[in-house]
């Protein structure tokens, strides 16, 4: 396989991970928020930290520092959170909210792939 096509596959599996990742964290968090907003039960705590578990866990497939990882899964972040916004929501993302996605995955693009000294 040529340069590109690694790096594209590469880039596949980096930015789908994120994804899962981001959706551990947002479920993770969006479940105590139901309870603490919406009054929903209690019980929604245990599959909250376990999903947020699960995040931390994620986190760690990457194959760079954890703080390149970090910074860099962030910008994903914003794009699932955004969809979370449409899809769970129910509003819509404006213009703006999708610039900044751009802007945040283009960053996030930036850190992880680089290219870095051996």
């Amino acid at each position: 396989m040529n340069f590109w096509g690694e790096f594209r596959v590469l880039a596949i599996k980096t930015v789908a991970l994120f994804g899962i990742t981001a959706l551990a964290e947002i479920v993770g968090c969006y479940l105590p928020w139901l309870w603490l907003k919406e009054g929903k039960s209690v019980w929604l705590l245990l599959p909250a930290a376990l999903s947020l578990a699960l995040f931390a866990w994620l986190l760690t497939l990457h194959p760079t520092a954890a703080g390149r990882v970090y910074a860099a899964y962030g910008g994903v972040y914003v794009g699932v959170a955004i969809l979370w916004l449409w899809l769970v929501d129910g509003i819509r993302p404006t213009g703006w909210d999708v610039l900044g996605v751009l802007v945040a995955l283009g960053g996030m693009a930036i850190i992880m792939f680089a290219p870095r000294p051996a």
